[in-house]
């Protein structure tokens, strides 16, 4: 199956979604493809529940009112989501580029816009966790509800622990933090809140086994001392995760590490390929939300005036003639 865009987004996540409506704005036809099955990105698969302070004009947003504003916003426009499909191939043609989805699908496109964020991500596994994912042990908390009223027990040392501290500890019976080092990776002013709220952190430990069927006990080990076992319905592993740009990496693009270089007109290094968001590098780039939507009005900006010479790279404000 073919279908014709005037330009392809590949990634749904905040900046790919607000570069919808934006394209929709400077009156381009446009699909949007990602390999998970909703629309939201890493914030919809990873946290949802979550509040987000760096986005202008909301003091606190949940991820999941975040993304569904976004999607009512391009939703005017009508773009087309490919969604539960993986970008593969990218190949130049006489009119513009065609893209080879998983499926078979081939989009025709005049300009690609990647709004990958760090690409697909696999979260680090906790070895004693072996087993359980499923069945006690999760990654992710897309829905806090689920967790009201048990003990919950969160590993790791991360922006993602912290965070996810904070929003069970108003509804679970419990939270405790275990972390390997005495040292954490997150936001001190995050780590403080936690702190403040009576949490235990117990640091220099490691969890040794989860037992029970259905699960409810952790033992873990500190560092010098002695075993201990803690209740717990829930294990959160929130190790982290790897990440890679898959196919992506294979388009010929000028890539560090899991980004794509670009220019000030979020410009790659091939004709008609721009990206945005954390996906996007270029010197002094600081990768935050509120950073993504810049850019992808920036990357659409440019790209009507490829798609159409006598264009204006600046289009007025979307209040006009409101």
């Amino acid at each position: 199956m073919e279908r014709d865009v005037d330009l392809l987004i590949v990634g749904a996540g905040p900046t790919g979604l607000f570069a919808a409506y934006y394209a929709g704005f400077r009156e381009m036809n446009v699909a949007v493809v990602d390999a998970l099955p909703e629309p939201g990105g890493q914030v919809t698969a990873m946290y949802p529940e979550k509040m987000i302070f760096d986005v202008a004009g909301f003091p606190a947003v949940r991820g999941r009112d975040l993304v569904n504003g976004l999607v009512e916003q391009a939703a005017q426009f009508k773009p087309n989501y490919l969604l539960g499909r993986q970008a593969r191939t990218c190949e130049s043609t006489e009119d513009g580029l065609r893209v080879g989805l998983a499926d078979g699908t081939s989009i025709n496109t005049r300009a690609v816009l990647i709004t990958a964020g760090m690409g697909e991500f696999n979260p680090r596994p906790l070895p004693a966790g072996d087993g359980w994912l499923g069945r006690g042990m999760v990654h992710f908390v897309p829905v806090l509800a689920e967790h009201t009223g048990q003990h919950v027990v969160i590993v790791g040392g991360g922006d993602s622990a912290f965070d996810w501290a904070l929003a069970l500890h108003p509804i679970a019976a419990s939270v405790k933090i275990v972390h390997r080092r005495a040292n954490f990776r997150a936001h001190a002013a995050t780590v403080r809140q936690v702190r403040e709220l009576g949490v235990e952190i117990i640091t220099d430990a490691e969890v040794l086994a989860l037992r029970g069927e259905p699960l409810s006990e952790v033992d873990i080990k500190v560092k010098g001392g002695d075993a201990r076992t803690l209740p717990a319905q829930t294990v959160v592993a929130a190790l982290g995760f790897t990440a890679d740009l898959g196919p992506i990496e294979s388009w010929g693009l000028e890539l560090d590490h899991r980004a794509v270089l670009v220019d000030s007109t979020m410009k790659t290094k091939l004709d008609r390929i721009y990206a945005a968001g954390d996906v996007a590098q270029y010197p002094g780039k600081v990768k935050l939300i509120a950073t993504g939507f810049g850019e992808a009005a920036t990357a659409v900006n440019n790209i009507a005036v490829v798609l159409n010479p006598s264009a204006h790279l600046f289009p007025g404000h979307s209040s006009d003639g409101s």
